[in-house]
């Protein structure tokens, strides 16, 4: 009885967490969100980028592809680093490494320079989702998982919105020769949460406990032996199609918005709020939904209605522009409700021992091969035109789709 009761209590699944748990929470949700607002800095001023440097769409689109690539890298060690020397100092370090390049993107004298800094952004970018989920994860109750890993997920919204906000601002009041390098130079904001993560925020104690005792330690190796290596392969494929589908619309759409569509800068703010809020509202709902119908439900759900919307929304005719903007909202509903399981249903397939070797390699993984679908858009914009190229975002979540049949349904796990 008393179970259902909390059950039914609003936010019971952070009033579960305790003290540390809460704190935890705290801490992974800053550091998601300033990661979030770090990475859409370049897809904002890609378009003042591509103007002062005098770039190619396939050159600017591979900055985007190149930051999505090193962050498989960054965060394949970090799932190491994650299991060997715990989940809160990883997410220190990754704060402080993506934070310290995003700044220095800022002051790229060339291209060449600057595509090396975000490439290096990477690292850190790719890494602290991993260390920040499993942290927050391993405190939930098995009930609460899905819901709970998605709020921190709703992160992403927050500082989606926040970059926003500062790039119209930035942008209205300042040359955009300058503007976009402003809107790197603020991107220093995520080191002060470094300081909140060092002084509150630590590993939960027993997991702990049972990682070092274990004689098992997070190694590439061991996740792809057995059974545990044929859960990597394909949560790896099922996170490369929806990262795919998702990294097209974030690197090309406000672009799209503004060279096709032809909006002012504070228009495409405008029609990028509708998305974000549909973004924010879909990352909390899936997380209930992921723990109502199961993770591989929710996963197929948004999968197809993302590539359905997809289509819709870049093949509205000229001169329908109100549509597309409330169409904004579902779209950016669907397509991040569908990250809402990923936190809980990566967790939830390894055991701790190898919890953060998996779930970083397989979550960007995810990330670098399916940076090949923004990079494709760039290459083919010239020809196909950027809303004509980006229908390959549906072909992602089609790939996600088929990922989801070989592998199991993981909803109330116990995370031993």
């Amino acid at each position: 009885m008393s179970t259902n009761t909390t059950t039914e209590r609003p936010f019971a699944w952070f009033r579960t967490l305790g003290r540390n748990g809460k704190r935890a929470f705290v801490g992974a949700f800053g550091g998601y969100g300033l990661d979030s607002y770090d990475y859409w800095v370049l897809p904002l001023s890609l378009v003042a980028i591509t103007s002062y440097f005098h770039i190619s769409k396939g050159q600017a689109g591979l900055l985007g592809t190149a930051t999505l690539i090193l962050s498989a890298l960054g965060g394949a060690v970090a799932g190491i680093m994650a299991d060997r020397i715990g989940r809160s100092k990883t997410l220190m370090i990754t704060v402080g490494t993506y934070a310290l390049f995003t700044v220095l993107c800022g002051f790229a004298p060339n291209y060449e320079t600057l595509l090396v800094f975000r490439a290096l952004q990477g690292l850190g970018f790719g890494g602290e989702w991993a260390a920040g989920a499993i942290l927050v994860a391993e405190y939930c109750r098995p009930h609460y998982r899905g819901r709970t890993v998605a709020f921190i997920q709703s992160a992403w919204a927050v500082g989606w919105g926040l970059a926003v906000i500062v790039y119209t601002l930035v942008f209205e009041f300042v040359s955009q020769d300058t503007a976009w390098r402003v809107m790197f130079w603020t991107g220093a904001l995520p080191a002060v949460l470094i300081f909140y993560v060092r002084r509150n925020v630590e590993d939960n104690p027993e997991v702990t406990r049972r990682r070092q005792e274990s004689p098992v330690k997070g190694t590439f190796a061991k996740i792809f032996q057995g059974e545990v290596g044929r859960k990597t392969l394909f949560a790896a494929i099922l996170a490369t199609g929806v990262q795919g589908g998702y990294y097209t619309l974030a690197t090309w759409l406000p672009a799209y918005l503004k060279t096709e569509r032809h909006l002012t800068v504070v228009g495409t703010g405008g029609y990028l709020a509708f998305l974000i809020v549909g973004a924010f509202t879909g990352y909390v709902t899936g997380g209930y939904l992921t723990d109502y119908l199961g993770r591989k439900r929710t996963f197929t759900l948004f999968a197809v209605a993302s590539a359905i919307l997809i289509v819709g929304y870049t093949q509205i005719p000229n001169g329908a522009n109100t549509l597309v903007m409330f169409l904004g909202f579902p779209l950016g509903f669907c397509m991040s409700a569908i990250f809402s399981g990923f936190g809980s249903y990566l967790a939830e397939l390894y055991p701790h021992e190898l919890r953060g070797t998996g779930q970083g390699f397989t979550y960007n993984f995810g990330r670098a091969f399916g940076a090949v679908f923004p990079g494709l858009v760039g290459f083919l914009a010239d020809s196909w035109g950027i809303g004509g190229a980006m229908v390959f975002a549906a072909v992602a979540y089609g790939i996600a789709v088929l990922a989801l049949i070989p592998l199991p349904e993981t909803a109330n796990s116990d995370l031993s």
